[in-house]
């Protein structure tokens, strides 16, 4: 798909019907078709494949070609089937427009065009709205940063609850504290690469280089991820935390199960202890020829379980 925007109205607006591409300020492919693709290239500005944004070199993601800057970032977002993946977005950033590829959903990209007159940066420009993007795209991250906050506090409450904690519930708040382990680190990678963007960006030269006004808004930006970064270092820290802390509590209730089944194994020894006694096959025994025998055996274990439990109890064990 390719949505194209142009300034108008209160943020960005979408093409009208046969209004020519050259017109577009931002232009979004969305797992572009190959006709979209030559549309695109048709303005001057080549389209890199999904493999050539997936590769890892800075060489590959950070670079100028022709007078564009080529800078692709790795965001949070959903796969077309509507799983939370992360997946990288590059933005071609020239002269009289900006172009953005993704293969994926991140969700700046369906709230900024209609709020993008609202930023620090404004829409007016292609520069304008790249740095728009940016800084919905560091909202949004932050935005995650804060749930997975709140979920964690939801976790450890379980965890610390002060109930011990059933099994499921445990198991439960471990499966919590994972998924926003795992949302943390994407948002912690985000930001790595939205910051060697922006450094990019900020050293540009020539037609591509931020304008005057527009380099407070740079190091505003920076001065986001870096707190961002942060405040996700911190996280991290907590959700090993969670997690050392919900296995531990998972260790006691097991050891507190494996207690009750030892305790009720010992109770039982001296009683099967007598019974295997006079259940040997000797000659001469003789409480088997009295009357008295099988009750005296009875008594016996039971008197062996009761002063077990007894010794149990004042050594503390139970």
């Amino acid at each position: 798909m390719m949505f194209a925007y142009s300034p108008g109205g209160g943020g960005l607006e979408k093409l009208g019907q046969g209004v020519p591409l050259s017109q577009a300020l931002w232009i979004d492919l969305y797992r572009p078709l190959d006709a979209q693709v030559q549309e695109v290239a048709a303005l001057g500005i080549e389209v890199p494949t999904l493999a050539d944004m997936e590769e890892i070199e800075v060489s590959n993601r950070l670079y100028h070609e022709g007078d564009c800057d080529v800078m692709t970032v790795v965001l949070p977002g959903q796969a077309p089937d509507g799983t939370r993946i992360e997946g990288p977005v590059t933005f071609i950033l020239a002269a009289n427009r900006l172009v953005t590829v993704r293969h994926h959903a991140p969700r700046p990209f369906d709230t900024y065009p209609s709020r993008a007159n609202s930023g620090v940066s404004g829409c007016g420009s292609p520069e304008r709205v790249f740095l728009g993007l940016f800084e919905e795209i560091i909202s949004r991250l932050a935005d995650l940063l804060e749930g997975a906050g709140r979920a964690l506090t939801l976790a450890t409450a379980t965890v610390f609850g002060g109930g011990g904690g059933a099994p499921a519930a445990l198991q439960h708040a471990l499966e919590q504290v994972g998924q926003q382990g795992e949302m943390v680190g994407r948002v912690r990678l985000s930001l790595l690469t939205l910051e060697r963007a922006l450094s990019f960006y900020g050293q540009g030269t020539g037609a591509t280089a931020p304008a005057e006004g527009l380099k407070a808004v740079v190091k505003g930006e920076m001065r986001d991820i870096q707190a961002l970064a942060v405040h996700a270092d911190f996280l991290t820290n907590r959700v090993q935390l969670a997690v050392d802390a919900t296995l531990g509590m998972i260790n006691l209730e097991q050891n507190a199960t494996v207690r009750i089944l030892s305790v009720v194994a010992a109770l039982f020894l001296p009683p099967t202890l007598i019974a295997s006694i006079y259940g040997m096959n000797f000659a001469v025994m003789p409480e088997l020829a009295q009357s008295w025998g099988y009750p005296f055996a009875l008594v016996l274990m039971l008197a062996s379980s009761v002063a077990t439990y007894l010794f149990f109890r004042w050594k503390r064990w139970l």
